[in-house]
């Protein structure tokens, strides 16, 4: 692995767990695809750094489990600016 993805990964994994922030808003910050990220948190990540790993698989558990109340309320917010 380069070193420039591995400081990335590390990079956005210390964002995702002091933010708490979404695969999309943290390829967003760092100008990558949510697929990289994605790609970087559940497989890259593991093998540098488990017990990182593991804290970032909990906040994007989190974000998963809370997806479809966000899309509601952007839904809301969507028809009350009509």
């Amino acid at each position: 692995m380069k070193d420039y993805m591995r400081e990335r990964i590390l990079e956005v994994a210390a964002y995702i767990i002091d933010t708490k922030a979404t695969v999309r808003q943290a390829a967003k910050i760092f100008g990558v695809s949510k697929s990289t990220v994605h790609k970087d948190m559940t497989e890259r990540l593991p093998e540098i750094n488990p017990e990182k790993a593991k804290l970032v698989k909990d906040v994007l558990e989190y974000n998963k489990a809370e997806r479809h109340i966000r899309g509601g309320k952007a839904t809301k917010k969507k028809y009350l600016n009509l």
